[in-house]
């Protein structure tokens, strides 16, 4: 184990039984030489993480929040899941300083783009629970989750299934969402995305993902309705 590859040991609270589990997780897909080459980088690392994530967020809302409905707890977990969230950790934890990219995506800032950096975080959580089993990847999940968890005392309101539920309650058909732009570059795009619902004037909204996109123009759409006092 490198130097640098030991201090990212002391960050993330877990030494290395076998630290090329470590090296992998570090390994953006952007440095495979080929398509045949893609198994040594950590997109499969990245597959078990996100699974190990989910199984630990799960047991931690179900002992933090004991008289939640499931409903409640499924819209806790998709925040805290989420590529936003496994970015903010990422940063925190100044990942980035550590993952390793190829030219291409040098060349574009590769190392600010959220998505890469919630790869990582994923594969490092992967590689800690390949290590170390489940307790080690589960202590270092809620090491750094916790205080995440702790921020919304409610649980986080979902446009999206707020404005699907007041089109079944009306008897509409679901809303449909469509993207309607695409702008900036490859590591930082800007989507814009537009919601329709029955009759009512189509509303577009921007985010950093399509998923943030449309959750921000169902919360248009929802704002329009209520200021029209269609909700009641």
């Amino acid at each position: 184990m490198t130097g640098a590859l030991s201090d990212l040991e002391g960050i993330l609270g877990h030494e290395f039984n076998n630290p090329d589990l470590l090296n992998l997780a570090l390994v953006h897909s952007s440095m495979a030489a080929s398509r045949d080459t893609r198994c040594e980088t950590n997109q499969r690392l990245e597959f078990v993480g996100d699974r190990v994530l989910g199984l630990s967020i799960a047991t931690m809302l179900y002992e933090v929040f004991p008289d939640e409905e499931e409903g409640d707890m499924a819209r806790r977990h998709t925040a805290l899941v989420r590529r936003e969230t496994l970015a903010r950790v990422a940063v925190d934890l100044k990942l980035g300083d550590y993952i390793r990219i190829g030219k291409s995506e040098q060349a574009t800032g590769g190392l600010n783009n959220p998505a890469l950096l919630a790869d990582g975080c994923e594969a490092v959580i992967a590689a800690i629970y390949l290590d170390g089993g489940f307790t080690a990847a589960d202590a270092f999940i809620r090491r750094h989750w916790t205080i995440l968890m702790s921020e919304d005392l409610q649980p986080p309101q979902d446009a999206k299934t707020e404005l699907q539920e007041f089109a079944q309650a009306k008897g509409l058909d679901l809303p449909v969402y469509k993207e309607t732009d695409r702008q900036g570059p490859q590591h930082a795009p800007v989507f814009t995305m537009q919601v329709s619902l029955g009759d009512f004037e189509a509303v577009t909204a921007e985010g950093s993902s399509k998923r943030q996109a449309e959750q921000a123009a169902a919360k248009s759409l929802l704002d329009v309705l209520k200021d029209g006092t269609e909700l009641s």
